[in-house]
């Protein structure tokens, strides 16, 4: 079973942030190899709206299946 990485908008904004820009860049890696899920809420979601721009849009260059909810049990 893969591990299951519950993401906040501080990981998100953290992609462009130089401060975290190589440790994020290595879990988002993981995610592209299929070594992790990440795991996102509803609250992740009202978050993005005020974010910058390209933080909103970083999650779409990813495909949904490396997504799973809160909520979801497999």
């Amino acid at each position: 079973m893969k591990q299951r990485i519950y993401i906040d908008t501080s990981v998100v904004g953290g992609y462009f942030d130089e401060e975290f820009k190589e440790a994020t860049e290595m879990l988002f890696k993981r995610l592209l190899d299929d070594e992790i899920y990440f795991v996102v809420s509803d609250l992740l979601d009202l978050e993005l709206i005020n974010a910058p721009q390209r933080v909103r849009e970083h999650l779409l260059n990813f495909p949904a299946d490396k997504f799973k909810t809160w909520l979801h049990n497999d």
